[in-house]
């Protein structure tokens, strides 16, 4: 054979064997510069602090600083909208919750996105179970006594929350269909101005999230009801759950994943999923959480297929809730 042919074709055999050598190694050599992790929520509230906690243990895993965005508007859509526009090199994410990737699709009545179809899951990562509170001179000391009042008084009762078609709003329209009262719903621009009128005894009740809650509760200023879950918190140890409290399997929460935009690639996706994943396993991370009140997802609900199925049955189980109760969100958005 001559010599000239010979070392063209082992020339070539090797250029391709590098081809099927360089594939992995790319998606391996992710990621080469910092990420951004868009938090479609105001800076300083629960879901942002939470986020940061995990983006500083994500950066270390990660090798690159993981930056936290905090993009409000739309009742969380703008920032998710974003993600979702953005380009799918695994550079973007969104933190999204319960809002923005389940409750706003029907909230709304021209969402900016399809919230199961336009991103793809990563890990579902943590849920904060709600905390029904009433004012301290409610005359009930337990879940049953409450149901009892509010079903004799419902008709000059009112509840509170942080806003209309927020998550603690529609936890307590949840509450009130299962329990069968149709009370007055009297929405806040935020959580604290809602509580502040709970103290002042001029609401009945709200459901709270765990670290709106428990200062209010250590200091006597609400009365506590019930943790609105299957298990008791261990923040709230003498609270007993809805379920204990006779509404059987009665749960309701605020949850939080991680979304890249559709198309990103499964490699990528994936090294964020393992990457989430050791995140909360790092026992610092760990005792952060429980100090809120969060509880991390279970390693069998953490993957990006069940992620997938867990936000379609979030849209349809909201949906029902919003259609019964009749909510919608003022000034619904429209897609550009």
């Amino acid at each position: 054979m001559n010599m000239r042919v010979l070392l063209t074709g082992m020339l070539a055999i090797g250029i391709a064997i590098d081809g099927f050598a360089a594939a992995p190694t790319a998606a391996q050599s992710w990621p080469t510069r910092p990420l951004s992790m868009v938090v479609p929520l105001a800076a300083g509230g629960a879901g942002d602090v939470l986020a940061r906690i995990l983006a500083s243990r994500l950066s270390e895993l990660l090798g690159q600083p993981v930056i936290v965005e905090n993009v409000g508007g739309a009742g969380g859509m703008t920032g998710a909208s974003r993600v979702a526009k953005a380009a799918p090199d695994g550079y973007q994410f969104v933190y999204g919750n319960v809002g923005t990737h389940a409750a706003n699709q029907t909230l709304y009545e021209k969402p900016l996105y399809n919230a199961a179809t336009d991103f793809a899951p990563v890990a579902l990562i943590a849920e904060t179970p709600i905390v029904l509170i009433a004012r301290r001179d409610y005359p009930a000391n337990n879940l049953q006594e409450f149901i009892g009042y509010a079903k004799a008084n419902q008709a000059k009762m009112q509840y509170g929350s942080a806003g209309a078609g927020s998550a603690v709003h529609l936890a307590c329209a949840l509450l009130n269909a299962e329990i069968g009262v149709e009370i007055t719903h009297v929405p806040y621009r935020g959580g604290n101005p809602a509580m502040q009128d709970l103290i002042a005894g001029r609401t009945d009740y709200q459901c709270a999230l765990p670290a709106d809650a428990m200062p209010q509760i250590a200091s006597k200023t609400v009365k506590p009801i019930s943790i609105l879950s299957l298990d008791r918190l261990p923040t709230l140890p003498t609270l007993a759950s809805a379920h204990e409290q006779g509404l059987t399997n009665f749960t309701t929460s605020v949850w939080g994943a991680f979304f890249f935009p559709k198309g990103t690639p499964a490699a990528i996706v994936r090294q964020l999923n393992e990457a989430t994943i050791a995140t909360l396993e790092t026992p610092g991370v760990q005792k952060k959480l429980q100090e809120m009140g969060v509880t991390a997802i279970a390693p069998a609900r953490r993957s990006p297929e069940y992620l997938r199925q867990f936000v379609e049955s979030e849209i349809a189980k909201w949906a029902a809730v919003i259609k019964a109760a009749g909510i919608s969100a003022a000034g619904a958005a429209t897609r550009p």
